[in-house]
């Protein structure tokens, strides 16, 4: 293990290598056999799953329920919505045969030619239409509105370039779909629900994001507006980390999706969908980690507490475990989750590495000297002090620390981000900000032209347009023309 932590490359030296080596020595995931897609091994599912678990619940608080729709969409279904289909048709994987058959050489199987599909059916890449589709069967009075409903679901999206959990042909993601009676519901669904991403980002994921909306060429295919959460990385890129779209009329005219409104006349449902996917697992390591391995927000770490004995001997093993037991039993009475490390196949240092590397907040450690002397050494994952306490009352002691590296960590990115946010007025100060990687803040003249025009000659994207914070107007910074205000522009992931 401490050849693994040294052979681990700095984040200075190569950002992109140190990530990609993390994830797969702090056995979060590992590429599979599938080209573009991954495994997500135990420990990293381990956290996926309080991902889900959270979010689940916050979806729950505000009304929503899970179902499931089908994998598989009859490829006609994309045809009926004009934007959708042409943002997703390069990504689609497609099934065309029903069966297999063996070879007559005897070499294997192969695609059994008579077993063709009528209609070819594409691996959902997301569920808009096949939702869509069903919702016209549960809709037909205002009545029946609104339908909340939220999948956990995989999709497929093919990719070219990949890398673990940040691009990844196939991942897991939830996806919000919901159906509303008018314009304005379905447009505070939308803003809602983007609320919910980013106080989940920031008060579980210690991550400090910027709520705004996109602009019209960076928008989710077939929305009318889609807001986003984006968050900064510690090489200064842009990571976008949950959508939220209103998508107008636009499905529901796409599958003729109508209700009987109030006045009794037929009106076409107004709908929203919203996601976020297996890339918050990225954004998590990339936004706390550090040189020595993970750096995990106590509310989402899989362990939060390891406790190690050192001892010689049975006699004393016995006697550490009988002093930890009612420690590890209040710590869990607690909600705290932890876990006693006394297995004898491993040597203490190799222990520490171990955990270090993955993130756990707080390790606990105790010898016979410390039962004499009535103390235990504590060390906190985030700063990587250690300190001696009493024993006596470790619990209350370790309750409150684990606050305090939720609260220190968000603190750590939100300085962060406040230093490598910048205002930029004109051309070349935009260029020369930007180069310093981060956030550049700086006034756009609203035309797609502008925006492909600064893609193309810097690599930099509009990221959004903030909903909170500074609107005075100005001049874009390429052109010169009238700008509303100041739009976030960044390289991103």
């Amino acid at each position: 293990m401490a050849k693994e932590l040294k052979d681990l490359t700095k984040r200075s030296v190569n950002y992109s290598q140190w990530y990609n080596e993390l994830v797969v020595k702090a056995d979060l995931a590992e590429q599979s056999a599938v080209r573009g897609c991954m495994v997500i091994k135990p420990y990293g599912y381990a956290i996926w799953e309080k991902i889900q678990r959270q979010l689940d619940d916050m979806f729950k608080e505000t009304g929503h329920v899970n179902a499931y729709f089908p994998l598989l969409i009859p490829k006609s279904f994309f045809s009926r919505e004009a934007d959708h289909v042409e943002g997703f048709a390069k990504e689609c994987a497609v099934v065309t045969h029903y069966r297999l058959k063996n070879a007559e050489d005897g070499s294997g199987v192969v695609v059994d030619p008579t077993a063709k599909l009528e209609e070819e059916l594409i691996i959902r890449p997301t569920s808009e239409t096949i939702i869509w589709n069903t919702y016209k069967n549960w809709i037909q009075s205002y009545r029946d509105l609104p339908i909340l409903c939220n999948q956990w679901a995989n999709v497929m999206r093919w990719e070219m370039r990949t890398r673990l959990f940040l691009r990844t042909s196939e991942f897991l993601w939830q996806e919000g779909h919901t159906a509303h009676e008018t314009k304005q519901e379905a447009e505070e669904e939308a803003r809602k629900m983007l609320h919910v991403y980013s106080d989940f980002a920031e008060q579980f994921m210690a991550m400090p994001v910027v709520r705004g909306v996109k602009s019209a060429s960076e928008r989710f295919a077939g929305a009318i507006d889609t807001y986003t959460i984006e968050a900064m990385m510690q090489d200064g890129k842009a990571l976008q980390s949950g959508t939220s779209h209103f998508l107008g009329q636009n499905f529901a005219k796409a599958f003729d999706v109508k209700f009987v409104n109030r006045e009794n006349q037929m009106e076409y449902v107004w709908a929203t969908s919203w996601g976020v996917s297996t890339r918050l697992m990225g954004a998590l390591v990339m936004t706390h980690s550090d040189d020595n391995g993970l750096v995990l927000p106590p509310k989402l770490a899989p362990i939060q507490v390891v406790i190690v004995p050192i001892y010689k001997g049975d006699e004393q093993r016995a006697m550490l475990a009988e002093k930890v037991a009612p420690i590890v039993a209040k710590l869990k009475t607690m909600g705290v989750s932890v876990k006693y490390d006394d297995s004898d196949n491993k040597r203490p240092g190799f222990k520490f590495a171990d955990y270090e590397l993955k993130g756990v907040p707080v390790r606990l450690v105790l010898g016979a000297r410390d039962l004499e002397n009535g103390t235990i050494e504590v060390m906190r994952r985030d700063t990587l002090e250690k300190s001696t306490h009493a024993l006596e009352g470790i619990e209350e002691y370790v309750g409150n620390l684990l606050n305090e590296i939720q609260e220190n960590i968000y603190k750590k990115a939100v300085d962060f981000r406040a230093a490598h946010t910048y205002e930029a007025n004109n051309y070349e100060e935009f260029k020369e900000k930007l180069d310093l990687g981060g956030f550049v803040l700086a006034h756009w003249d609203g035309t797609p032209e502008t925006e492909a025009q600064i893609k193309e000659e810097t690599k930099a994207t509009i990221r959004c347009i903030p909903l909170e914070g500074d609107k005075t107007p100005g001049k874009c910074v390429l052109t010169g023309k009238p700008s509303e205000c100041r739009v976030v522009f960044a390289r991103s992931y």
